[in-house]
């Protein structure tokens, strides 16, 4: 059954892009010199992942320096992550791959939530659970630009944000698919060592993409 909740979904998505910065932050520090950058060129979201024990210290150091951008949750592979992006505030959860307890806990929550799905037996799952709106992980590896058009004839109706494999080299080429609404990437995230060296490259880097 259609949640008429992922029209929200679906817009939201369409918003957050064109590129979701898909950051694994050093540190608080990290995440603060990032987000000023961030700000300061007009990048709509950020998509923090739980990949280090310290993450959930970068998520509240974005969301207070990003208050008008979308900050979300990456790499939510428990519910207590659910949960917990919901109690800070976070516009949004991605997972890397589809479990329906989340997905049922997710609405409960009336947190918007993007699980990954990278085969049409996934896809055709999300949808039974009322979904229109999908990560699409790892893209390259799971067939690219040939796959989602592929997918996009018999589901009509469903929207992605292929991450995995995004790059400044093909990321237009996914955006330009009827049934893609933004790409996830990590190559807009600079890292310590840029920041430091070439902070003006970083800079035209991120005007060149979100101009």
């Amino acid at each position: 059954m259609h949640d008429p909740s992922q029209e929200e979904n679906k817009q939201l998505l369409s918003t957050i892009g064109p590129v979701v910065p898909v950051a694994d932050f050093i540190d608080e520090g990290h995440a603060s010199a990032c987000c000023e950058l961030f700000t300061e060129c007009g990048v709509p979201s950020v998509e923090v992942t739980l990949r280090r024990p310290n993450a959930w210290d970068s998520v509240r150091k974005c969301i207070e320096l990003m208050p008008n951008a979308q900050v979300g949750i990456g790499t939510v592979i428990e519910a207590d992550q659910l949960r917990q992006a919901k109690d800070l505030g976070a516009a949004f959860a991605i997972s890397p791959g589809i479990l329906p307890e989340l997905v049922l806990l997710a609405q409960e929550l009336g947190l918007p939530y993007y699980p990954g799905v990278a085969s049409a037996s996934e896809l055709m799952l999300a949808r039974s659970m009322g979904l229109r709106a999908v990560k699409f992980f790892p893209a390259e590896a799971a067939g690219g630009i040939p796959m989602l058009k592929s997918l996009g004839s018999p589901f009509p109706d469903m929207v992605f944000c292929p991450t995995g494999g995004i790059s400044v080299k093909n990321y237009q080429d996914y955006l330009a698919l009827g049934n893609v609404s933004c790409v996830g990437g990590s190559w807009v995230v600079p890292s310590q060592a840029a920041l430091a060296e070439s902070p003006d490259t970083v800079i035209a880097g991120l005007k060149q993409v979100y101009g």
